[in-house]
């Protein structure tokens, strides 16, 4: 189960077979280059938790990573942002370690990569300790794990949902193009889908909560059989075993929640609005389209076509708006893909005055050679030589690498999921992508125009596009 020298070389190796095949602009040769294997062993406790162990002896850490399998697309309705509230609390205390000493106590053992995270379909705990420290990274998670409520109180709750509402207001309510992501999604999801409102949240349900949601919460997902640790690093397997049986063990086996999966919406018709911004100096485009769930193959056909159309240099995109025309100061075209339904986006940046109806002649344009003639085989090689180097890059560090196990555990059931994934991706032909890019991008989408200032403006009616 030790990745040690074998397995980064292999990485070294397989990073060199993909950018020769970059270099030669040549189509990638079949099965493409080798793929690192990450050795693991997963098994679970009677109490219905999983355990990912991956062995890496190369450096004397230990990368600690706990997955709650709950993230924004499984709040109710009225309680959006709960997900993410609910991750700053778990850093509040608990009943044996103490109030507030999380952070402190993993830095006075010479911990890095503290932090937390929550999106759409989960919420991700973690750290990185010198190895002769795991078993206290493991008291820490199995102590927030089943006795959290112990120290819960009306004002560390009050305290962190301040604290989350002045994450919005700084990340979201009070910079440029803020109100345009909230725009994309209200335009995008039907009222009551889950993805509507942001793993931010709203304020006034953030307002809302109360102590009783906070332990309905705590007592419904942060149960043992709706959790996976995963642990990375300079261990001895049998010792690692020992440690989790020891502080999780003990926990009672809870039935895991039922996840009510929500579907990929479809619109009826375009939806176009225009907003106008005073917090912003510059204008943009963005177009965003439903799109299937992560890890469908139409979904990895939309990586395939996000990359070739908005590549820096050399994606046709960013060729003629900035290279050609010099229309726009920055593009991003990107698949951002979730559990239950994925979104694509085309965001042009623009200055204040730029012919905004040129630009998004220009992007229909080459919207409609997309979905209505195959790519160059050169440049879909090209394009799965990005996205391939990108995966195999995470397998250098150890916390990416413990943190990609859990993804495609969390995804697939198998943390080793990642071969087959590239093996898929590097399988689909033109035709197949030009079908995908057919079925998506020629439905109806969402149209949000953003003009700087608060003197409402309007753009021009886009005449192209599926209605």
């Amino acid at each position: 189960m030790s990745l040690n020298r074998t397995v980064k070389h292999a990485v070294a190796a397989a990073m060199m077979a993909l950018l020769a095949a970059n270099v030669a602009h040549a189509q990638a040769p079949e099965g493409g280059a080798d793929i690192p294997k990450l050795e693991y062993e997963k098994y679970t406790l009677d109490n219905g938790l999983e355990v990912i162990l991956h062995q890496d002896r190369s450096v004397p850490l230990v990368a600690v990573s706990v997955w709650y399998h709950v993230g924004s697309g499984d709040e109710v309705p009225g309680r959006s942002g709960f997900a993410h509230l609910f991750e700053h609390m778990m850093f509040q205390g608990s009943k044996h370690t103490g109030e507030d000493v999380h952070f402190s106590t993993l830095q006075n053992i010479g911990a890095s990569s503290i932090n937390g995270t929550t999106n759409k379909d989960r919420t991700n705990y973690f750290e990185v300790v010198p190895s002769n420290q795991l078993e206290t990274a493991l008291w820490l998670e199995s102590d927030r794990m089943g006795y959290m409520l112990d120290l819960l109180t009306q004002k560390s709750f009050d305290n962190q949902r301040d604290v989350v509402r002045n994450e919005r207001r700084q990340r979201y309510d009070n910079v440029p193009f803020g109100k345009e992501r909230f725009a994309v999604a209200e335009a995008l999801y039907p009222d009551d889908h889950p993805y509507r409102y942001l793993t931010i949240g709203r304020h006034e349900d953030l307002e809302a909560a109360t102590l009783d949601d906070v332990r309905d919460f705590f007592t419904t997902w942060y149960v043992p059989s709706n959790a996976t640790i995963t642990i990375g690093g300079d261990f001895e397997v049998e010792d690692a075993k020992a440690a989790v049986a020891k502080w999780f063990g003990s926990f009672p086996r809870i039935e895991p929640p039922k996840r009510v999966e929500a579907p990929m919406p479809k619109l009826d018709k375009t939806v176009r609005r225009t907003i106008n911004d005073p917090l912003a100096k510059l204008s943009r485009v963005h177009y965003v389209w439903p799109s299937p769930p992560y890890l469908k193959a139409r979904d990895l056909d939309l990586d395939v076509i996000s990359t070739a159309l908005g590549a820096s240099g050399w994606g046709s995109l960013h060729r003629k708006l900035i290279i050609e025309e010099q229309l726009a100061q920055s593009l991003s075209v990107a698949q951002y893909s979730s559990g239950y339904s994925s979104e694509f986006h085309i965001i042009v940046t623009t200055p204040p005055n730029a012919d905004l109806k040129k630009i998004e002649t220009i992007i229909q344009a080459e919207l409609d050679r997309v979905t209505s003639e195959p790519l160059d085989q050169e440049v879909i090689a090209r394009s799965v030589n990005v996205m391939e180097s990108n995966y195999i890059w995470r397998l250098e560090a150890l916390l990416s690498r413990v943190e990609q196990l859990q993804s495609f555990n969390h995804h697939t059931d198998n943390p080793g999921y990642l071969p087959t994934y590239l093996k898929e991706r590097r399988g689909r032909t033109a035709q197949q992508i030009m079908e995908t890019a057919k079925a998506i991008l020629s439905a109806p989408r969402v149209e949000v125009i953003t003009l700087p200032g608060d003197t409402p403006q309007k753009a021009a009616p886009n005449q192209g596009g599926a209605q």
